[in-house]
């Protein structure tokens, strides 16, 4: 299959020459090890740390392990041995000054997270891969979001995967099959046995993990209830009510939904203003397909006009402009705007400073009416605020007035 360029990829050779360990980490099956065995194996041995015999090696004697396995080296999946960080430090402070000795790789960031900056603080860099973004699916991974300047790509001439007459209905297939790099790879795969063996492989192998999950049957069933509310004000009483569960349990499958990046939550933008804000966080699935497989959508004509239409695409576009800022290297500084009166912006995106609003609409066909949130978060902010965009799913590009552009989702 031909390898996806991952615009991550420069961005970890940078911090290979900027620190002595590099860390991975990202949902499974997002692409960490394809990537760094396609990219890097021809300076770094591969090591997975997921066979039970290799594990127990590393385990029993960590330094004969890494004396077997000396830098440059790749450990995959390191948080099935934990304990071998500290030795990895000793490793390193034995000639600190050399970097990018080691390569490491992780699915859990709960558990992996506190472990490596606990063991390695000061001598790791921290990168994150989700599923391909809409860029790197199209073959252009730099190319840059609209509001920073110049849309630099590759200088390759590519075409848009969702492009042409047949945009709309391609563009809903492509929501619905999601954006994790084997199903981009392989098409003719069957995406409801995909995304359901996905699914049950995350809760076994994952949320069995971590001890704030007892009943993974009632776990699911919180998962499915938290994606029918995607792009909508969190409120885990009601779910909790709702599926029969305490706030309290509900609070930490939450966190363990977040900590294996599987969910992003969005916070509202607070400014020094008199009137009254929304503060309770909005929720998005990291992956598209991920939604649409747990809310039941099979048919990109019911997914378009269903009720959760509009609720899909903006599961998207925070989506990319989240994954497009995380593979630059940057970290995602988002946020949306609702005021107590309802007046709202669905994506606030910081950046040197500005703030970018990003507005969604479910119609091709764009309207100045649709910029109506843009222009009051303008009057009440001013300045700070920067050109807007309203981004829609049909082909159209055009000025809506007052420093708004209508732009299809495609040019995102």
């Amino acid at each position: 299959m031909k390898f996806i360029e991952r615009s991550l990829e420069p961005v970890i050779k940078k911090a290979l020459r900027e620190f002595p360990v590099v860390t991975l980490t990202g949902p499974r099956q997002s692409g960490k090890t394809t990537l760094l065995r396609e990219r890097f194996s021809h300076r770094y041995r591969y090591v997975s740390l997921e066979a039970p015999d290799v594990r127990a090696a590393a385990s029993n004697d960590p330094r004969g392990f890494l004396d077997a396995n000396p830098p440059p080296v790749i450990f995959d999946e390191i948080q099935h041995v934990p304990d071998l960080l500290p030795y990895i430090k000793e490793q390193v402070d034995a000639d600190r000054m050399r970097y990018g000795q080691y390569l490491l790789t992780g699915s859990q960031n709960l558990l992996l997270l506190g472990a490596v900056k606990e063991s390695l603080a000061g001598r790791v860099a921290m990168l994150r891969l989700l599923p391909l973004s809409f860029r790197e699916e199209d073959g252009d991974p730099r190319r840059k979001l609209p509001w920073e300047g110049v849309r630099r790509g590759t200088g390759k001439t590519t075409r848009s995967a969702v492009a042409g007459s047949a945009g709309p209905s391609r563009l809903w297939r492509r929501l619905l099959r999601g954006s994790y790099p084997e199903l981009v790879r392989r098409r003719a795969r069957d995406l409801n046995l995909w995304h359901g063996s996905y699914i049950e492989t995350y809760l076994e192998r994952d949320v069995r993990a971590l001890r704030q999950v007892g009943d993974l049957t009632q776990f699911q069933v919180f998962l499915r209830a938290l994606a029918a509310r995607s792009a909508q004000l969190l409120n885990l009483s009601s779910i909790a009510r709702d599926i029969g569960v305490s706030v309290n349990t509900a609070k930490a499958w939450l966190s363990v939904l977040e900590a294996t990046y599987q969910i992003v939550l969005l916070r509202p933008y607070h400014a020094n203003l008199r009137k009254r804000l929304v503060k309770s966080p909005k929720v998005y699935f990291t992956d598209v397909g991920t939604l649409c497989y747990l809310v039941g959508l099979k048919d990109p004509g019911h997914a378009a006009a269903g009720p959760l239409g509009g609720a899909i695409l903006e599961t998207a576009v925070l989506a990319e402009i989240f994954k497009t800022l995380l593979h630059s290297g940057q970290e995602p500084r988002l946020y949306f705007w609702r005021t107590a009166t309802g007046v709202e912006v669905d994506f606030l995106v910081e950046s040197e400073g500005r703030l970018h609003p990003v507005e969604v609409k479910s119609s091709a066909t764009p309207r100045p009416a649709m910029a109506a949130g843009i222009h009051a978060l303008r009057q009440d902010l001013g300045d700070r605020i920067s050109p807007g965009y309203v981004v829609h799913p049909g082909h159209t590009r055009l000025p809506l007035g007052g420093g708004v552009t209508a732009l299809p989702i495609t040019e995102l």
